[in-house]
């Protein structure tokens, strides 16, 4: 029988034997034997366990993971296999309050008791399955063979020196026709037949790419290769599971496949690489890696990405899922892959103005700081310098120097924290953490943007980024790589103003305006709230005109009743997130700077619902409905799983309710807007305009259009994001400004600000 240890944090009242349905015997140790401390932290590990003595050791949680292990999030790897005798396990004990991970803890005891009890076996890798190809003769006659068989469609991946195009190049292709077969393919066999027999397998087949994005950029610029129909195992999961970060092939091979972590070994390989010749992780390359190292675990991408597509294609079967995969996911990888290419023009003579404009504002509000008597004293008192860059010595500063009160929130450590959000706080009661806020929001602004911008431009002043489709729940887009450009600073116009159009140019920007609202009306059929649309003008003052049935015009409502303005805009906003009195009252006191209680609140939101009750049955209606189904259909077909509307936690079970909500609303306007952009692009490419849309921000569209095509441009573009796609007002399309039409992003405002000091 295998001799077993279970490793958990701390003493907990978990029944591990119960648990495991008593199918072994073990051990039980904890990291740290002192059950006060509330996160345990690798200095209070106490544990004294021999683990040669074990044939497994079960590591429950991500803190015991983290102390035997170099992996850090036990999620991904929960009832694996890891370094040949760990296995690593979600706690049960968060079940109580998050159902949503019961599955992975019934797959993970079931693998686990496997594994113990000998019912389980590692999965081989032969070199006849996974095999690797450096001539041109048999390469060709390869892709021959997978042009003529049966199989309609064929995996595809690529190993790469880099993550963009234009920093790279294509080491090799992997392709799988057949489960557990695939082959590594070198590209420097490759020849002019070669690359013909490709396109022909290309246009014969359906390509299978796991993030097709990255694949289909590659691939068109070093290649040129045209890829009719293809299909992205990366978007199909993500109908499968809409949460982020589950969607990696490593971890889907992990999740559904015989193969675990396959390429832990080349991994490893490279780990050892890297120690043996001095070079940093950042700075390694995947061209150091030899062909028959990579071989075995390139082909496997291949063969991975063709079995998850064999279970994930029957997803499919749901015609709502199956629409938006083919009317939206699809269309918008490829729409995406195009703007990613066009990327985000900037100004490179600015950049560099920028950055000592930008220094120089740093110095001085350095120099500020230090004029401060409270420096000077501190200083004097602690015998050295003082760093605004230490938080220990800024805690010290403002907590015990100055004594300013904590706002009671807190770090993981347990200690004050100082981030941006307290010192702002802290700033109505002293000028020094105002100071430090201010250093730190210019540093970021030279350090996170203007700094790392310049480097990374293409010899084209453009900055290719990255913008993805599967990284919310809601369906909105978000930005990673080179620049997240959702998160551009809002404060300073620095940085959008140095994204800059060509001469004879114009930055086009794009606005939906109260789209979510919009939507809920439709969605609602809330003819009342439907007519706040047909009657134009501000938005927020005829809801605040209607709501409380003021006396006047609605253009004169800003002027006269502010306060019933500011209130109907809090709730309009905030009902579509589930916002109670509270929140009301918080947030119009904040936009107003008068007090506004949650009593005025809560008489406003019923005001509001008198007003439109269909809103209040809509929004009552479908929070029943999550509650009772744990997931919900947007009005686009995507599916939002809400599992833990079953928690027993009252607070994890609103915010699932508020987030299905959100959902609804936030999803569909999303939907409009991408759709829209998708339809543009195709315009642009089938009348072959010169416009290049290079970014969704939130809900704008911007874009780099000549002179001689904007009135064009913002016709049609408005033509397509207010086309009826099924959620529309008769008459009344959804609002779709265009604010920016300007030499750079920022519209004048850098200008404005700066002058020209840059």
């Amino acid at each position: 029988m295998a001799k077993v240890a279970l490793i958990e944090t701390k003493r907990s009242r978990t029944n591990y034997n119960n648990e495991f349905d008593s199918e072994f015997e073990f051990d039980q140790y904890q990291l740290c034997s002192d059950h006060t401390i509330k996160k345990v932290l690798k200095r209070d590990c106490d544990i004294e366990i021999d683990i040669d003595a074990y044939d497994w050791l079960i590591l429950v949680g991500s803190d015991a993971l983290k102390y035997f292990t170099k992996i850090n999030s036990v999620t991904e790897y929960s009832g694996k296999k890891v370094d040949e005798k760990f296995l690593p396990v979600i706690n049960p004990a968060m079940l109580a309050f998050k159902p949503e991970a019961q599955r992975t803890w019934d797959d993970s005891k079931k693998s686990i008791i496997e594994y113990i009890t000998g019912g389980k076996q590692d999965t081989v890798i032969s070199d006849e399955q996974a095999y690797g190809i450096q001539d041109t003769e048999e390469c060709n006659a390869w892709i021959r063979k997978a042009i003529a068989s049966p199989t309609p469609y064929i995996a595809l991946d690529s190993e790469t020196t880099g993550l963009y195009p234009r920093d790279g190049h294509i080491l090799g292709i992997s392709m799988s026709y057949e489960s557990d077969y695939g082959v590594y393919i070198d590209t420097e066999c490759f020849d002019e037949t070669t690359e013909e027999l490709l396109q022909q397998l290309f246009n014969e087949k359906a390509v299978v790419f796991h993030n097709a994005k990255f694949d289909l950029a590659f691939f068109e610029y070093h290649f040129n290769f045209e890829f009719p129909h293809f299909e992205d195992t990366m978007l199909l999961h993500y109908l499968i599971d809409e949460n982020p970060g589950t969607h990696g092939l490593k971890q889907l091979a992990m999740k559904y496949t015989p193969y675990g972590d396959y390429e832990q070994p080349q991994y490893d390989w490279m780990d050892n690489y890297r120690k043996t010749h001095g070079i940093l992780k950042n700075e390694f390359t995947w061209d150091l890696i030899p062909f028959e190292i990579m071989k075995t675990y390139a082909a496997m991408d291949a063969v991975v990405t063709f079995l998850l597509f064999e279970k994930f294609v029957k997803i499919k079967q749901n015609k709502r899922l199956a629409k938006v995969y083919d009317n939206i996911l699809i269309p918008g990888c490829r729409f995406l892959t195009d703007i990613q290419d066009n990327g985000v023009p900037f100004d490179i003579d600015r950049l560099v103005k920028s950055q000592t404009l930008m220094q120089h504002e740093i110095d001085e509000a350095v120099a500020e700081l230090y004029r401060n008597p409270a420096i000077a004293r501190f200083e004097e008192i602690q015998g050295k310098d003082f760093n605004p860059n230490s938080t220990l010595q800024l805690r010290a500063l403002l907590f015990d120097f100055i004594g300013l009160q904590p706002t009671g929130k807190k770090t993981g450590t347990g200690a004050h924290s100082t981030d941006a959000e307290v010192l702002g706080e802290l700033s109505t009661q002293s000028e020094v953490p105002a100071l430090i806020l201010a250093i730190r929001q210019k540093s970021k602004i030279k350090n996170t943007y203007l700094d790392k911008i310049i480097p990374q431009l293409d010899r084209d002043s453009r900055l290719r980024t990255g913008f993805n489709l599967h990284s919310t729940t809601s369906g909105r887009l978000s930005s990673s790589g080179k620049l997240n450009m959702q998160q551009l600073p809002r404060d300073n116009p620095i940085v959008k103003g140095c994204i800059k159009a060509a001469p004879g140019h114009k930055i086009v920007a794009m606005d939906l305006t109260t789209a979510e609202v919009y939507v809920a009306a439709v969605l609602a059929k809330d003819e009342a709230l439907m007519d706040v649309f047909r009657a134009g003008g501000n938005f927020h003052s005829q809801i605040a005109k209607k709501v409380f049935k003021l006396p006047c015009e609605a253009e004169e409502v800003s002027a006269q009743y502010g306060m019933q303005r500011q209130a109907a805009k809090a709730v309009t906003f905030g009902i579509m997130y589930g916002a109670g009195p509270k929140k009301i009252s918080e947030q119009v006191t904040k936009d107003s700077g008068k007090i506004f209680t949650a009593q005025e609140a809560k008489e406003v939101i019923d005001d509001y619902f008198n007003e439109f009750h269909k809103l209040k049955a809509w929004i009552e209606d479908n929070q029943k409905f999550i509650k009772q189904n744990g997931f919900i259909y947007s009005y686009f077909g995507r599916k939002r799983r809400l599992p833990n509307v079953a928690s027993t936690d009252s607070g994890i079970q609103s915010h699932s309710i508020r987030s299905g909500l959100n959902f609804l609303v936030q999803s569909a306007a999303s939907d409009i807007n991408l759709l829209g952009a998708i339809d543009m692009g195709s315009w642009i490419k089938a009348n072959k305009k010169k416009a290049r849309i290079f970014a969704l921000v939130h809900d704008s569209i911007l874009a780099e259009v000549p002179e001689d095509e904007v009135e064009e441009y913002m016709e049609k573009l408005a033509t397509f994001i207010q086309m009826n796609r099924g959620v529309s007002i008769p008459g009344v399309p959804v609002g779709c400004d265009f604010e920016i039409v300007h030499e750079d992003y920022s519209g004048g405002k850098f200008e404005k600000m700066y002058g020209d000091n840059v």
